[in-house]
């Protein structure tokens, strides 16, 4: 009778449809990961991230992420005694204001985001755990009538090394049983052989989804304990989604999954060493090779099994980035082309917040179109340069169940595919996204969303018709052939600051119009009045400089990298032979808060080509992130989104007609580099002024 309940069940649940905002997908009853998955996941945190990340910042972004993400991963959100990022967890039931806000803000946030499409992820510490009254003294809580307590014998036996054994020795106490997993010296291993540890974990998790209203799980340290408990504590609390942090090898990976009985997804550890070593190397046949004599669970090698299923990609979280710890293995350049192979790939692709934070258009952008094509967590891809011995450039192709991707990695010079065969859609610092022509729609490579300047949206044509023209309008209404201004594929349209603009294309075939694309932007451009030059900035007449603000997540050292095209050469030669280029010097913190570096031109060039300063600058966290290419103004003053104002040079005691024309096109700041006008000095007050980069005086 229990054999026929259960192939009933499982009957049933193999039918039963779920819906994850705009994930999608089929899963049964504790079956890990839903199938043919499409949505993408975001972690919602970095290390120490308390003030960008708590629960009310993250609630007001509910809006936004949910156009994007159908799953966001939340730290383990109980208080642990003090500031923590919750991997010392304590309590389990009974104290939920932690260091990310109260239990009220984040039941609140849960809710937000479920309102939004979203499904909230709750880390799960449960390898170990913090006590509170000597080794073996945890806290004892109490929910719904249970009291819920754990003692020396919920402790596994070989603890610490030893240790734990000799304090129990000392107290007169006995342990649990030797651990199930590798053992941790930080904290108490809890024994899972234990039936109150294991009854303890299942009301725990259960509690979770069903009282706080969580979606899933991920696991921390999942090497720390039998896989076969996962698995337990999955059946009985069968939770929508699970993913098991398993750093290792890729078998290790496989037999951890096995031993769940495929009631876990794990994290693709090997596909973000893979991506970490071809982007960090510039060696992007990398992609293609084995890592250690390891495989990316996605791969080819590992279709059967449904492990692909089951793995959650990412390229970088908060034990891989940039910190202090010398034992990270960080991600140092090509943030964006790293995203953009993440996104094109099956797997369910885990987005960091850093990431997100630094280049959310570009992210955004690339999700529009894995979302377009349907590519999930089970599709396949090739390789469309086999041949290993190329490493500039890389090349694969990606089929959903709406389209085939190609995607391009590195240098794009080095492959260019066939114009008839694809059209390209979305291109940066070395990536570009290309569509079939058979898709036969209208393309905008600017996503939705709020942007802080004007900018220029390109619409293109994918098409495999002749004769076809585009047909947009920017005020809402719907584009026909009498209704909207037409044009060829690779126009550019000018989007307006200080409005909301709502762009709609199509394809125009005679006097139809089809594949209607809908975009919405917000843009609130920076106003002059809010770019302040800090007093520290200074160059001299001759410098060839500049000045660049970090955000408050780039906290390691700011480099410049600096070049012109024609003639080639690079600016920034001397210190280092290659990426990210020089370190800037640290000049002080802007009243926002954030850290200002300068970049100064040592005199050293590559070529030493006729070039006197460099035509175009990007500045890095030391790598990763970085910004685009952005074009160089000598003494301009940076941030992340670009040029913002020029620091001027010394003052020149000039007085002038203030009726007198500037040179044509010269913008005029005053001396908090404010811009007050361009070419004519009429009707400005007398002061102090910077044109062309130089400080004059209207007497």
């Amino acid at each position: 009778m229990k054999r026929i309940s259960s192939i009933i069940l499982t009957v049933f649940f193999t039918l039963l449809p779920f819906f994850g905002g705009v994930g999608g997908g089929s899963l049964r009853a504790a079956d890990g990961w839903p199938a043919q998955y499409k949505g993408v996941m975001l972690q919602g945190f970095y290390w120490d991230s308390f003030d960008e990340t708590n629960w009310n910042v993250l609630k007001s972004q509910a809006s936004e992420l949910g156009q994007y993400f159908s799953l966001v991963w939340l730290p383990q959100s109980a208080n642990c005694g003090g500031q923590s990022m919750g991997y010392d967890d304590l309590y389990w039931f009974s104290n939920y204001n932690s260091s990310f806000g109260t239990e009220q803000e984040l039941r609140d946030l849960i809710k937000a985001f479920k309102d939004n499409g979203i499904g909230t992820i709750a880390d799960i510490v449960v390898n170990h755990r913090k006590s509170n009254n000597g080794w073996f003294g945890f806290p004892t809580e109490t929910y719904k009538g249970v009291t819920y307590t754990m003692g020396s014998t919920d402790v596994c036996s070989n603890d610490d090394n030893g240790k734990a054994k000799a304090e129990a020795d000392r107290l007169g106490v006995s342990l649990g049983n030797k651990d199930t997993g590798e053992g941790w010296d930080g904290m108490r291993d809890l024994d899972h052989t234990s039936t109150n540890v294991q009854n303890t974990v299942k009301a725990y998790l259960k509690m979770l989804l069903e009282d706080f209203g969580y979606v899933g799980f991920r696991y921390d340290m999942v090497k720390g304990y039998s896989g076969s408990y996962t698995k337990l504590y999955n059946e009985y609390s069968n939770p929508t989604y699970s993913v098991g942090e398993c750093w290792d090898g890729t078998q290790t990976i496989r037999n951890w999954i096995d031993a769940t009985e495929k009631t876990s997804a794990a994290f693709d550890f090997q596909f973000r060493y893979t991506v970490r070593n071809a982007a960090n190397n510039g060696q992007w046949n990398r992609l293609a090779q084995q890592n250690d004599g390891n495989w990316p669970l996605v791969s080819s090698n590992y279709q059967s099994g449904s492990y692909r299923r089951l793995a959650v990609t990412f390229v970088e979280n908060h034990d891989t980035e940039r910190r202090s710890n010398a034992a990270q293995d960080p991600l140092k350049k090509d943030t964006l082309a790293a995203n953009a192979y993440l996104l094109a790939m099956p797997g369910t692709p885990c987005i960091f917040l850093t990431h997100w934070i630094d280049c959310k258009q570009a992210i955004k952008a690339m999700i529009d179109v894995r979302r377009l094509l349907g590519i999930h967590n089970e599709s396949t891809y090739t390789n469309r340069i086999p041949n290993t011995s190329v490493t500039s450039v890389a090349a694969y192709e990606s089929k959903g169940t709406d389209g085939s991707l190609l995607v391009v990695l590195g240098n794009l010079k080095d492959y260019e595919p066939i114009a008839s065969q694809w059209v390209k859609v979305l291109s940066g610092h070395h990536y570009a996204y290309y569509l079939q022509p058979s898709m036969n729609i209208a393309w905008v490579d600017c996503a939705s969303g709020h942007y802080e300047k004007s900018f220029q949206a390109t619409l293109t044509a994918v098409t495999e018709q002749t004769g076809v023209q585009l047909v947009f309008t920017i005020d809402g209404s719907t584009p026909s052939a009498s209704n909207g201004t037409r044009c060829a594929s690779g126009t550019k349209v000018s989007i307006p600051a200080e409005k909301t603009t709502t762009l709609k294309v199509g394809l125009l075939v005679g006097s139809t119009v089809s594949a209607i694309q809908t975009r919405q932007y917000e843009v609130s451009e920076t106003k002059p009045e809010d770019v302040s030059i800090p007093d520290f900035c200074t160059r001299t007449e001759d410098e060839v400089c500049a000045f660049f603000e970090a955000p408050l997540t780039w906290t390691s050292t700011i480099c410049c990298w600096a070049w012109t095209d024609s003639p080639s050469d690079n600016f920034t030669y001397s210190q280092r032979k290659n990426w990210p280029g020089v370190d800037c010097t640290l000049l002080g913190t802007a009243k926002n808060g954030n850290k200002v570096w300068k970049w100064t031109w040592d005199g050293t060039k590559q070529n030493n080509s006729s070039a006197k300063q460099p035509a175009k600058i990007i500045f890095s966290n030391n790598g990763s992130p970085q910004t685009a290419d952005l074009p160089f103004t000598n003494g301009g003053y940076y941030n992340k989104d670009g040029f913002q104002a020029q620091v001027a040079t010394g003052i020149e005691n000039v007085t002038l007609d203030p009726s007198a024309e500037c040179e044509e096109s010269a913008a005029i700041y005053n001396l908090r580099g404010q811009k007050v006008g361009t070419s004519s000095l009429k009707n400005l007050p007398k002061g102090i002024y910077i044109v062309r980069g130089q400080k004059v005086v209207i007497r």
